[in-house]
């Protein structure tokens, strides 16, 4: 009787264990954020001299995005973009279309990942403009604002350290309280490699280090920009020469010696999150969390570094625009790692990528869209072929909004008076050194373009209001083009 209740109760179980769906676990998802790096700043996008062994040693365990792009290229937005899902024409107020609206709040990723079950965190630049019910602390379980000015904190022994490193001493803490029943999604938002804007003294100065990363690189001469031309400079309309693109170029690039003394550190301060990044994969692996943690390192947005005689990011360039994305999932069978894609990846694609892997729905407010078949290595047979792109700070000079599909790259600055167009071909002109706008032979393509982008802008919100209207967004300021360097 026993042996027959026994082979009951196994068929009974073998029964319910196929019919009933399994469940896979959730994974973890630790996200590395950092600012003003733009795509080819690291040793797996190839750069001869930046040394990033931790994040290269996830791109040839994982997937790495040679097409990723931001869709409005400065901190506060792409911020924006990873809390609502939305570009930012879409989450802003009318006047204030870099500002979160109160109704763009209802599915902030964060919450939406808390609802699936994830314990969430965030530590590091804060940095998003938003209404006053907008309080981080609201929507982590865990917070902390650590912002740089200055770079190094004074700790209560008396000692500094640098910002890079508490935000790493955060996460490791973080890590070290998980419990193993509950998943976790946790955001380091580094202020690395951001310049200090108010130290304009070269190196330390401008781009504080970590002292791991102290004396490297002092013995390397850095090649000139290569688009750094002064001919190049001069081929740009009035309106991007005298923007702060140029003003800021006068802070650290215009002499070689600042130029040698500044990229030197700013490589110093991307290996410097790269050790600190090693650091807490040791914990992931100590606290037996390793396996299931998903890994993503990207950045908010693009950088010149010299190039076409400019500084910062901005416009609509691809140094601007491009963004490294390198994601490392554990869970990946051996033939699907180490792979390079070319599918066009935008940033407000991260917030339903991250819902994607919680399991839960991809809210329909999302604009983006998840890339986790991609990284799986399914064959997607619709992916986009184009992304609408904008920045609506900094009027009347870098006011624009545009596309870039697979080829072709337009913008229009409609702040301009009349609007100021550009259209450049990345088959025959990578380098976006030729204005095609007004090439009569590129009508057609002008015009498509154009329409796509009038699409594109009524899908996401909308002309802005007239630039009267938006005062909070006016860059105020004169000619900067022959600004002289700021005394040391």
């Amino acid at each position: 009787m026993r042996c027959f209740l026994w082979i009951l109760c196994l068929a009974l179980g073998v029964f319910a264990s196929a019919s009933e769906p399994v469940v896979a676990k959730q994974p973890n998802i630790l996200l590395v954020f950092t600012d003003d790096q733009r795509n080819d700043a690291l040793g797996c996008a190839g750069h001869p001299i930046i040394q990033t062994p931790n994040i290269d040693r996830l791109a040839t365990n994982g997937v790495y995005f040679e097409n990723s792009f931001v869709s409005h290229s400065i901190c506060w937005v792409s911020r924006a973009t990873l809390m609502t899902g939305r570009t930012c024409r879409s989450f802003g107020l009318p006047d204030r279309p870099d500002t979160i609206k109160p109704e763009a709040l209802a599915d902030l990723n964060p919450d939406v990942m808390r609802a699936a079950g994830y314990r969430v965190g965030l530590y590091g630049k804060w940095h998003i403009k938003g209404p006053k019910e907008l309080k981080p602390e609201d929507h982590f379980d865990s917070f902390e604002a650590i912002w740089r000015n200055p770079y190094y904190k004074k700790q209560p022994d008396g000692s500094l350290r640098h910002e890079t490193e508490l935000i790493g001493d955060r996460a490791k803490q973080f890590l070290r309280e998980q419990s193993s029943d509950k998943p976790f999604m946790l955001s380091l938002w580094f202020n690395a490699a951001h310049a200090e804007d108010g130290d304009k003294r070269p190196g330390i100065g401008h781009y504080p280090w970590t002292k791991a990363t102290h004396p490297m690189y002092e013995d390397i001469k850095v090649p000139a920009p290569r688009l750094g031309a002064p001919e190049i400079f001069e081929s740009q309309p009035d309106f991007l020469k005298d923007s702060i693109n140029r003003e800021r170029f006068f802070w650290r690039w215009d002499t070689e010696d600042k130029y040698q003394s500044n990229i030197r550190a700013y490589f110093r301060m991307i290996t410097g999150i790269d050790i600190v990044l090693g650091e807490i994969r040791e914990v992931l692996q100590e606290q037996g969390l390793a396996d299931n943690t998903i890994i993503v390192y990207t950045a908010d947005n693009g950088y010149y570094m010299g190039d076409r005689g400019f500084a910062g990011k901005w416009s609509h360039y691809e140094q601007s625009l491009r963004v490294p994305l390198v994601i490392f999932d554990p869970r990946l069978p051996a033939e699907k790692r180490g792979r390079r894609l070319n599918q066009l990846a935008v940033n407000f694609d991260l917030p339903a990528t991250f819902v994607d892997w919680a399991g839960a729905k991809i809210p329909e407010s999302y604009q983006g869209r998840s890339l986790k078949p991609l990284v799986d290595g399914t064959p997607v047979s619709d992916w986009r072929n184009d992304f609408f792109c904008e920045h609506v700070a900094l009027a009347p000079n870098i006011t624009w909004e545009g596309v870039r599909d697979q080829r072709y790259v337009y913008a229009r600055y409609f702040d301009q008076q009349p609007v100021y167009e550009f259209l450049h071909d990345l088959q025959t002109d990578p380098d976006q050194l030729k204005n095609l706008a007004t090439n009569p032979a590129m009508a057609d393509v002008l015009k498509r373009l154009r329409s796509r982008c009038d699409e594109l802008v009524a899908q996401y919100g909308g002309p802005l209001v007239p630039i009267e209207q938006r005062p909070s967004t006016v860059y105020r300021g004169g000619a900067r083009r022959n600004q002289k360097a700021p005394a040391k």
